[in-house]
């Protein structure tokens, strides 16, 4: 929450709308950049509605495209800044195992991408991780560099170094209007501010911020179901917290992939998610869905069964988190086509927690006019035709 000593004011260098990891990692970039920066929250603080809470998420090296693997040795540098200027450890190295076929596109370009020529067969892999069974024919391709960050931590130790270089953090503000021009204005239902500086990372309710601004950005919230696993024999060596993460690519038996972590978050318990979901409104999200058949847990049952056997089928707790997607699956960080000082991140689409540092980064660059420290390419808004409308 915004701390009491904060007087309320209502003119600023930039605005950071939505404080998920992605918003609050693009204000700390600004506030060491000196620039007085608001960001606002419009749930109060710590929330689990969006997509940045939870304890753990994976972090790893290997990806199948060029430009986010370019981009990983810049986010451990900087998630290891954070820890140091916090004193706190966020990042836990575990390792993860790509699982798949020899020969598979993706799964080669994660192995050029860790720079690796090892692959492990089914034998290899049981060997050195006794938890996990391949198929026959099956491949992995283990990225030591990998772990486990801590989630909620992170998000705390963001907003942390943001507010001590000076930043204001609102929480518990729904912004109600945005109004462009060389001075943005932005009302929300406490208040109204000014800033020549917008930056909009509001996750699933991005869309709806966008549209009354002329952009129909095609971004589909998903609901995610989150699951927890138990170990059939408690303490087994087998899994646990010892085993590393894990994602799947191009499985016949995971279809749009699915992911593995360790049991840290709930002692006993192996989250494993299949990284799919269901269309939601993200202000409906919170509604048990209609009861009957849940695919996603028939597909991570039967994953289990065959890939993990020393876990129960049946998942012992669920919990639930927004992806919001863009079709390509590759984020939006790019101006506003119209108004150059609006700045949007978006369509993280279920894997942005992990390169947070260097979006947020991104964004900070991108709103002060500099060239950015990545290729943008593949995040452009005008890859998308027609997203540009009226006002």
């Amino acid at each position: 929450m915004a701390a009491p000593s904060q007087p309320q004011k209502s003119t600023y260098d930039v605005i950071v709308i939505g404080a998920g990891i992605q918003g609050s990692f693009t204000a700390y970039h600004l506030a060491q950049r000196h620039k007085d920066t608001l960001l606002l929250e419009q749930f109060l603080l710590p929330h689990s509605r969006g997509s940045s809470h939870g304890q753990s998420r994976i972090i790893r090296s290997a990806y199948p495209q060029e430009y986010y693997s370019c981009m990983m040795p810049d986010s451990f540098r900087l998630w290891q800044q954070l820890e140091a200027e916090t004193g706190t450890t966020l990042y836990r190295q575990t390792g993860l195992v790509v699982l798949g076929l020899p020969g598979e596109p993706e799964l080669e370009a994660c192995r050029r991408s860790l720079g690796v020529h090892e692959v492990l067969d089914a034998t290899a892999l049981a060997q050195r991780f006794p938890g996990f069974r391949l198929q026959a024919g099956q491949v992995a391709v283990l990225d030591s560099t990998a772990g486990v960050l801590f989630a909620d931590r992170a998000l705390r130790a963001v907003q942390e170094v943001f507010r001590r270089h000076g930043g204001t953090l609102r929480d518990g503000e729904k912004v109600l209007r945005i109004e462009p021009g060389a001075t943005v204005t932005v009302t929300t239902t406490a208040g109204v501010y000014k800033a020549p500086r917008l930056i909009i990372t509001a996750g699933a309710w991005t869309g709806a911020f966008v549209e009354q601004l002329g952009l129909r950005l095609p971004l589909q919230p998903l609901r995610i179901d989150v699951c927890y696993w138990r170990e059939k024999q408690p303490g087994s060596a087998s899994l646990g917290s010892a085993s590393p993460c894990f994602l799947t690519l191009g499985l016949s038996q995971a279809p749009h992939g699915i992911y593995g972590l360790p049991s840290i978050e709930y002692p006993g318990l192996m989250k494993v998610c299949h990284h799919h979901g269901s269309p939601t409104d993200p202000e409906k999200r919170d509604q048990a869905p209609s009861s009957g058949p849940r695919p996603d847990i028939a597909v991570l049952s039967s994953f289990i069964s065959s890939y993990l056997p020393g876990l129960e089928t049946q998942p012992a707790v669920m919990e639930t988190c927004l992806y919001t997607n863009t079709p390509d699956e590759d984020f939006i960080l790019d101006r506003h086509p119209k108004f150059s000082n609006i700045v949007i991140g978006a369509g993280f689409s279920g894997h942005g927690f992990k390169l947070a540092p260097v979006v947020g980064k991104l964004l900070c660059e991108l709103s002060l006019g500099e060239e950015p420290s990545h290729n943008m390419t593949h995040f452009a808004i005008t890859r998308f035709p027609g997203v540009l409308g009226p006002a």
